[in-house]
């Protein structure tokens, strides 16, 4: 009987013992699978954090290079003196709102003073995209042949059709635009509009999440950015910009495809922004 008895606390011995293997062989396969979910779950946050980042840096290096260009011109035009140069202490005024480095600017303002400076000079294409869309690309270029070869080639390649000059314009009005890194209500922006004497405006959604956008007359461009600006909202760029009068609905395809083509066109050194009329985009 003692010896059924030590058997019978052997077998159950082993199977305790074989239990905690099969245990210890799941939880380490288990803890593996979510070591390996997490690597790849880190790899694409990662990836889309980089993405985004790109995304972000690609646009503050276009904005840069767009003030760089604008502060060259008035240079050029007009001296480098801001207090006698008015157009240029308006440019540099307009860069330290958008963020522009200070560096930047004393270095656009340098070599816009040197005689064998860039003369940038600024000119308009129209497409036709997906869905019949009209697209007006706002070129600033010191070489207007490679700007041109650049642009219509880049059309071709993302299956645009170039159209004829002032068949898409005709659909757009030249405004101020003025984009700020908040959400905006229209009271708040109504208040300051009547007391800078802008009454003639719109209030948008921006392009990113927590942004709103600004349309003002072009001549009140100047005064609105400054009015918003001193209410202490916090204004990432302005600038004048193709609002459409008539807008036309894509379908999701196409928005992505026409987006596609933006961005591949805002990727051109010379090509300073691209507005388009896709009403639900």
């Amino acid at each position: 009987q003692a010896q059924a008895g030590a058997m019978a606390a052997t077998r159950i011995l082993w199977v305790v013992a074989a239990v905690a293997a099969v245990a210890s062989g799941l939880v380490s396969s288990w803890s593996s699978r979510q070591e390996r979910r997490r690597v790849v779950m880190m790899g694409r946050r990662a990836a889309k954090n980089a993405a985004r980042k790109g995304k972000s840096d690609a646009v503050k290096a276009k904005l840069y290079a767009r003030y760089g260009k604008k502060l060259v011109m008035a240079v050029k035009s007009g001296g480098p003196d801001q207090l006698a140069n008015v157009a240029l202490g308006q440019v540099v005024r307009e860069a330290k709102v958008a963020g522009v480095p200070v560096a930047n600017i004393e270095r656009a303002i340098k070599a816009g003073t040197a005689g064998d400076s860039k003369d940038f000079k600024e000119s308009t294409f129209e497409a036709y995209g997906a869905g019949g869309a009209g697209l007006v690309i706002n070129v600033l270029s010191d070489n207007a042949n490679r700007a041109s070869a650049d642009v219509q080639s880049t059309i071709k390649k993302q299956h645009l059709k170039q159209a004829s000059p002032g068949s898409v314009l005709f659909n757009f009005d030249r405004k101020g635009r003025i984009d700020v890194a908040a959400n905006l209500d229209e009271d708040q922006v109504l208040e300051i509009a009547l007391d800078a004497g802008a009454d003639d405006y719109s209030l948008l959604s921006g392009d990113d999440d927590d942004t709103s956008t600004v349309i003002t007359l072009a001549a009140d461009l100047a005064v609105m950015k400054n009015a918003l600006a001193d209410a202490g909202l916090p204004v990432t760029d302005a600038n004048l910009a193709y609002v459409p009068t008539v807008t036309v609905d894509c379908s999701d395809d196409d928005i992505d495809a026409n987006f596609a083509a933006i961005e591949a066109l805002e990727a051109l050194d010379d090509v300073d922004s691209v507005d388009h009329n896709m009403a639900n985009a």
